[in-house]
């Protein structure tokens, strides 16, 4: 006897109808067509797909649903945002941060994604922000998977105190050593920072994220300094490196040697497409740039590269849903990749390779063996996913729904004829064999 059995879902890399067996949490079988499971409790997939939850590899936590708060960002620019942020930051408590934080979190989880990295300031003197996502990550691990990024603003070097507070974050309970070398006040304090970030990981064994050339500058090289020390301190597959924005304006000779070196470190590369591509290339004359760092060049090198959501209504991004597929479709455009098969490879980048890059492959993944966490989708295929963007059916966590999303549709009278039309291309070809009379 089963704990929990789902039937009726389509398996989302080979379409075929399974059924999901769950016992203590795990997933014990599964199996094809439409087996008769005995279980204490079943639902029905509706002959939705099913597949492991996203994972949001960089979002942000304390500065979430702020946007105009101590006012709006009017330029758009990054620069802006840390200015306001500055003035927010001043007057954050424990429990407004919190507040925050569940709801950011709550809402990750209605779209279907249980496994979260989040950068949260440690500029703050009090670490108040930090304290604050490091009790929230307790209280909800039962839910979701988080880990917490300390992560200096205001740079290591260039901001007083934040050397000292960089590590006290690690012992308060931060996962991940942080660093932003490309916003310290020279080149060599850029380079000393992600030497002190290096000798923090390596003194508590921490995994790096580096916010690393988010910048409209072609001499911002600081990835390539990421990789070296990550190279000479034995930590690939360890660090990862967002935006690296600056990366799509360097030329041809100098790229073929950053992608070598860049896959000998094992480096992953997390783009955000919905921030970058509002936020940078705003200064430039035209031509402008796309603002987004060569993601198809770098998957096609075999090098890890993810997507993920970023800013939620804060002072550096004024919209965001949570709905990492929004930022998959966004990057479909930005990344030129339309093609089938490469949007095929962009759902695996809010899937497969985040997983990677935040270390979970033991427990990620559509198998038996592993925790049962696994979302549906009212879609045909992966493709359909990110054309829609639906927000999943149903979110079970360890063999347990934790959330649901009742289907919608729209009604069209016209002439003669009525029809219910569905969001999914599935659910709306059902809809047109069944006509019906309002």
């Amino acid at each position: 006897m089963y704990d929990f059995v789902l039937k009726n879902v389509r398996h989302y890399e080979t379409n075929k109808t399974i059924a999901i067996a769950v016992k203590d949490g795990i997933i014990t079988a599964i199996t094809e067509g439409m087996a008769n499971l005995p279980a204490l409790s079943e639902e029905d997939g509706q002959n939705d797909l099913v597949m492991p939850p996203f994972v949001e590899s960089h979002t942000h936590l304390d500065t979430v649903f702020t946007a105009g708060d101590p006012k709006w960002n009017k330029s758009g620019t990054i620069g802006e945002g840390i200015s306001i942020w500055g003035a927010r930051k001043k007057y954050l408590t424990k429990k407004d941060v919190k507040d925050r934080v569940y709801r950011a979190l709550h809402l990750l989880i209605v779209q279907g994604v249980l496994y979260v990295r989040a950068h949260v300031d440690i500029s703050d003197p009090n670490l108040t922000a930090l304290q604050a996502a490091v009790e929230a990550r307790e209280e909800m691990k039962k839910y979701l998977h988080l880990q917490i990024v300390a992560f200096p603003q205001e740079g290591i070097v260039s901001c007083p105190g934040n050397k000292e507070r960089l590590e006290e974050a690690i012992r308060l309970g931060a996962d991940i050593v942080g660093a932003i070398p490309h916003l310290e006040r020279t080149k060599e304090c850029g380079v000393e920072s992600l030497n002190i970030c290096f000798t923090l990981a390596k003194k508590y064994d921490c995994p790096i994220h580096i916010f690393c050339d988010e910048v409209d500058d072609p001499e911002s090289k600081f990835l390539e300094i990421v990789a070296l020390k990550t190279i000479e301190t034995g930590m690939q597959g360890r660090v990862s490196a967002s935006h690296a924005n600056a990366f799509s304006l360097y030329d041809a000779d100098y790229t073929d040697k950053l992608f070598s070196l860049l896959k000998k470190a094992q480096i992953n590369v997390i783009a955000c497409p919905l921030i970058s591509s509002c936020s940078q290339g705003r200064s430039n004359s035209y031509p402008k740039f796309r603002g987004i760092t060569r993601v198809k060049e770098l998957y096609e090198a075999g090098i890890n590269v993810s997507i993920a959501h970023d800013d939620i209504l804060t002072p550096f991004y004024p919209l965001g849903t949570g709905n990492i597929l929004q930022a998959a479709h966004m990057a479909v455009h930005v990344c030129h990749m339309s093609g089938r098969n490469e949007i095929e490879e962009i759902f695996n980048m809010v899937t497969k390779r985040p997983a990677k890059a935040l270390q979970i492959d033991n427990e990620y993944g559509l198998e038996e063996g592993k925790p049962a966490n696994f979302i549906t989708l009212p879609v045909l295929n992966k493709t359909e996913a990110i054309r829609l963007q639906p927000s999943p059916a149903l979110v079970i966590k360890n063999g347990r729904i934790i959330a649901s999303t009742p289907r919608t549709e729209s009604r069209l009278y016209i002439g003669q004829t009525h029809y219910r039309i569905n969001k999914s291309y599935k659910q709306q070809k059902i809809a047109e064999r069944n006509q019906f009379n309002p």
